[in-house]
């Protein structure tokens, strides 16, 4: 039976990017895995002969050659007449094409031996701020504990005079392989913790460990209008790497403290402002807290309880640029207590008036209770 093209089993166009092609060999590697589909005789070949197809096309040298003479040139290789000896045994097995593709699915990808540096942890730390801090920004001073470079061994692990060794368990790979039927699984050596080396004369001071447990006092500079959730990237100053692997990073996160009086809400801030009855009925000024000082506006006559003033530009300047947010005041119209008998005998007369003149001095009540009759009588 006359071999697919390989373009075909892939569903691929000719010009197909590296990238599509690995995307189309996945998608096929999932859909027929013998795991998925136990005793399926028809699925297994049809998974075998896309990674047949995807060893071809993800090597740009047989690519190349298939390319150009098709599966005379793939037979001709198998033969010994190209790249890899003699057929496919020289170029990838099926357990690094399925670490190169799923990698990013299962977390390891082709680490292995052709890597035996780590990257260094990254780290978190909260920084706790007052809603003024946040406004307006801050300049503060942080302790972080973390792993540094050993200083006497400068992260080798060993004593002064010696190097490490390869480890003659896993030949320097920091990795082994495993062969469960079909498939060849590789996991770290742990012998050498999947470094590929074996610290024989470990240093008195990291004994052995390369990195040290030290405290590091940094200048943290937070810029005005974060809130809580926003961090700040300090590239290289989290934990050091291993065996000469790059550092980490610090992520400074923050965590805007609850304020009293003010209420956030993006770059607006709101507050409640009481004020007096008589300064309600009769009008007046005021003064209002801003995080910048206090600024009094003016109560017009006969303001109800629950109107919001509008002070432009008093809130929170955005982060990334922009205009700056406003301070919405809610004014609350306080009821007078601990009252006298002469001052409730005083108010006792003055509603009375009020409600005997027939001029709707309370058009919000008298308008409540007029739909609550229409209610309870049928009426609309």
């Amino acid at each position: 039976m006359a071999k697919r093209d390989y373009y075909q089993i892939l569903d691929v166009a000719k010009g197909a990017s590296e990238a599509d092609i690995k995307k189309a060999y996945r998608r096929l590697a999932m859909k027929y895995h013998p795991d998925r589909n136990p005793g399926d005789a028809e699925a297994e070949e049809q998974f075998k002969e896309a990674k047949e197809a995807y060893e071809v096309l993800s090597d740009a040298q047989k690519r190349a050659i298939y390319d150009q003479h098709g599966h005379d040139g793939m037979e001709a290789m198998r033969q010994g007449g190209g790249p890899g000896g003699a057929g496919f045994g020289g170029g990838a097995d099926f357990g690094d094409i399925f670490g190169e593709v799923f990698g990013d699915i299962f977390g390891g990808g082709r680490r292995g031996g052709r890597s035996q540096v780590f990257r260094g942890a990254d780290l978190r730390y909260e920084l706790e701020l007052d809603l003024a801090q946040a406004v307006f920004g801050y300049t503060t001073e942080v302790e972080i504990p973390r792993l540094m470079e050993c200083e006497t061994c400068h992260g080798s692990g060993c004593a002064k005079g010696s190097s490490p060794v390869s480890c003659d368990q896993c030949q320097g790979s920091g990795q082994m392989r495993i062969s469960q039927g079909f498939f060849q699984l590789q996991q770290p050596c742990n012998k050498c913790r999947g470094t590929g080396r074996i610290v024989k004369n470990p240093c008195d001071t990291c004994l052995g460990q390369g990195r040290v447990r030290r405290t590091r006092k940094l200048s943290v500079k937070v810029p005005a209008g974060v809130s809580t959730g926003d961090r700040i990237r300090l590239a290289g100053e989290g934990e050091a790497g291993r065996n000469g692997g790059p550092p980490g990073d610090l992520y400074i996160e923050m965590n805007v403290k609850p304020h009293p009086i003010f209420e956030r809400e993006g770059d607006d801030l709101s507050c409640e402002v009481p004020i007096s009855f008589a300064t309600a009925v009769r009008g007046g000024s005021v003064n209002v807290p801003t995080l910048e000082g206090e600024v009094s506006i003016k109560i017009p006559a006969e303001t109800q309880s629950g109107r919001v003033f509008r002070l432009r530009d008093k809130g929170v300047k955005p982060v990334r640029g922009g205009s700056r947010g406003d301070l919405f005041c809610r004014v609350v119209v306080e009821t007078p207590v601990k009252l006298s008998s002469e001052q409730r005998d005083l108010l006792r007369r003055f509603d009375e008036s009020l409600r005997g003149d027939g001029q709707g001095h309370t058009p919000r009540e008298e308008g409540f209770f007029e739909g609550v009759k229409r209610f309870f009588s049928g009426g609309n």
